[in-house]
C-alpha cells in the first residue's frame, strides 16, 4: 500500500514542475523575437562645394618696349629723326595756371564758375583715376624738316587697354611741379599737324598728359609711339 500512494502523490507535483519550465521556455522565446540588434552608425562624409578660382589677368610689359631714355630711330633717306621717351610720373591732380584763360574775359566765356583763387584751378580726375605725365623728345637727325608725329600717334598701353592724351587748354599752360611744355603745342597749334627742323636746338621736347587707373604699375605700361607708316616703337615707363 505504501508504494502506489507515494507514485500517486509525486504526480502533481511532477507535472507542476514541468508547466513551470514550458513557462520558463515561452517567455524566453517571446523576449528573443522582439529584441533587434542594435543600430551600427554608418559614417557621413561631409560635402564641399568648392569653387575654383579665376585668377585675375595679369599685366605685361608691351612685346619689346624699350628701357625710358633709350632712342628709336625712324625715317629715311635725308628725313630721319629720332624718338625717345625719358621721363613718367603719376599725379592724384595738379594745380594750373593760365594768363589767357585766367583773364575775366575768358572765364565769362567758360559760362560756369571756374571758383579759381589768384589765378589758380586744381585740376582733379575722375574717381579711381590719376594723372600720368609722359615727357618725350623728337629730335630731326636728317638734313631735311620732317613731319611731327601727331600726339593722337602716342599712346600709353596697359593690362591690354590704349589710353590716349588729354590735352591743356592752352599754350601758356603752366602746370605746378612740372617743368616744360605740353608736347602738342611744341609741335603746331593744338598739335594737329606740325614740323621738326634738324638739329638738337629744335628737337620737340614736352610732355602728354594722360588719365588712368590709380593702381596703375608704371612696370608694366607702356608708351606706344606711331612714329611714321614704317615705325612703331615703345618705352617701358617705370
Amino acid at each position: 500500500m505504501s508504494g502506489p500512494i507515494h507514485m500517486q502523490c509525486m504526480k502533481p507535483w511532477y507535472s507542476l514542475c514541468l508547466l513551470g519550465v514550458a513557462a520558463v521556455l515561452v517567455f524566453c522565446a517571446g523576449c528573443a523575437g522582439t529584441s533587434s540588434p542594435a543600430a551600427t552608425p554608418v559614417p557621413t562624409t561631409p560635402v564641399v562645394s568648392e569653387t575654383a578660382a579665376t585668377p585675375s589677368p595679369t599685366a605685361t610689359p608691351y612685346p619689346g618696349a624699350l628701357s625710358l631714355g633709350a632712342d628709336a630711330p625712324f625715317g629715311t633717306g635725308g628725313k630721319t629723326g629720332s624718338a625717345r621717351v625719358y621721363k613718367a610720373d603719376l599725379m592724384a591732380d595738379y594745380i594750373w595756371t593760365s594768363p589767357s584763360f585766367n583773364s575775366p574775359s575768358e572765364q565769362r566765356l567758360t559760362g560756369e564758375a571756374l571758383e579759381t583763387q589768384k589765378g589758380y584751378n586744381t585740376q582733379k580726375p575722375s574717381e579711381g583715376n590719376a594723372f600720368l605725365f609722359v615727357f618725350v623728345k623728337l629730335t630731326d637727325t636728317g638734313s631735311d624738316s620732317i613731319v611731327a608725329p601727331s600726339p593722337a600717334q602716342f599712346m600709353v598701353n596697359y593690362n591690354g587697354n590704349n589710353f590716349q592724351y588729354r590735352s591743356l587748354p592752352g599754350p601758356d599752360v603752366s602746370i605746378g611741379g612740372v617743368r616744360g611744355t605740353q608736347y602738342d603745342y611744341r609741335i603746331g597749334k593744338g598739335g594737329v599737324s606740325g614740323y621738326i627742323l634738324p638739329g638738337e636746338s629744335n628737337a620737340a621736347d614736352g610732355f602728354l598728359i594722360y588719365e588712368v587707373p590709380a593702381s596703375i604699375d608704371l612696370t608694366k605700361a607702356s608708351m606706344v609711339i606711331t612714329l611714321d607708316a614704317q615705325h612703331t616703337s615703345a618705352w617701358q615707363l617705370g
